[in-house]
């Protein structure tokens, strides 16, 4: 019998200000290292004010990491040292993989409406792919595969495997899995996880039930580390969940549907040393990337 995950903890996420000027809300990010190794940073730039998002984000580095963009609205114009650049549309998902290190920019522009919304999640690399060759990957829409399961539960497999299905984006190195999921209101989702990995959830609309015991605040009721969250463990948008241990996650919704990415990988367990765009596993070696972007030795790619 599969030990279903409870909440280990949850929280909101809060507005801050990228790039540019960019607004949008982060999930997680410098604050929670470790907790959701191999896991760094999740940001859901959501917004329909232009204003708010237009700045983008110009030429920048990267290195040590990997970035994996998904739009649901509106698109991302983009740009690389690789010689990469183009659109990332309703849909699409760009996984990045910046390794020994890349210089790019992405520029969301909206759609006619002038929305934008999508998320970006950085995930870490062990030192042994820390220098790895940089590759890009862009993965349209009409790639990624729909499981439709019992009860109207419908999933988006971007990375990983589902009731038979299985993702695009495949031989990352964290062994990660990448699933947008819609439960209908009264419907139930429940899916195998590896033991040992790292299991998050983050609601982009809706609410739900993300424990089995409807307990939202599990054992740490009482941290100041948690916001807002409701006392009857409906979990809603812009909610963080971050599983305890377990072979399979399970997913009520009730009166209203629920949508959420479901996002689980196996943790580095490695030190992180973590300056803007660069993460490495030692400040020596941040210094090292920082000379290197200023003296213009940066790129070790062809």
């Amino acid at each position: 019998m599969k030990a279903v995950r409870t909440i280990g903890k949850t929280w909101k996420s809060r507005p801050t200000i990228e790039g540019a000027g960019v607004h949008l809300r982060r999930a997680f990010g410098y604050d929670q290292v470790p907790q959701l190794d191999p896991f760094l940073l999740l940001d859901d730039f959501r917004s329909d004010d232009p204003s708010k998002f237009l700045p983008g984000f110009p030429w920048h580095p990267h290195r040590g990491i990997e970035t994996i963009t998904y739009v649901l609205e509106g698109n991302v114009e983009h740009g690389d040292s690789m010689g990469n650049k183009g659109n990332i549309l309703p849909g699409d998902v760009q996984w990045m993989t910046a390794g020994s290190g890349i210089i790019h920019q992405e520029m969301p522009k909206g759609d006619a409406r002038k929305h934008m919304g999508g998320f970006q999640l950085w995930a870490n690399l062990p030192a042994s792919h820390k220098m790895m060759d940089p590759r890009y990957r862009e993965i349209k829409s009409s790639r990624i595969p729909e499981a439709i399961l019992p009860g109207g539960v419908r999933a988006r497999v971007i990375c990983g495997r589902l009731d038979g299905v299985e993702g695009p984006a495949k031989d990352i190195v964290t062994d990660p899995e990448y699933l947008d999921v819609s439960v209908p209101a009264g419907g139930t989702f429940e899916h195998g996880v590896k033991p040992g990995h790292t299991v998050l959830a983050y609601v982009i609309e809706g609410e739900g039930y993300f424990d089995p015991g409807r307990d939202a605040y599990a054992r740490e009721a009482a941290s100041r580390n948690w916001f807002d969250i409701e006392r009857n463990c409906r979990c809603g948008e812009g909610t963080l969940v971050l599983y305890g241990n377990g072979d399979a996650v399970r997913v009520i919704s009730e009166e209203v549907p629920v949508r959420f990415l479901l996002v689980s990988g196996k943790p580095i367990g490695e030190p992180v040393a973590w300056y803007g765009p660069i993460v490495m596993n030692t400040r020596e070696e941040l210094k090292v990337a920082f000379e290197e972007y200023s003296n213009g030795t940066f790129i070790k790619h062809a």
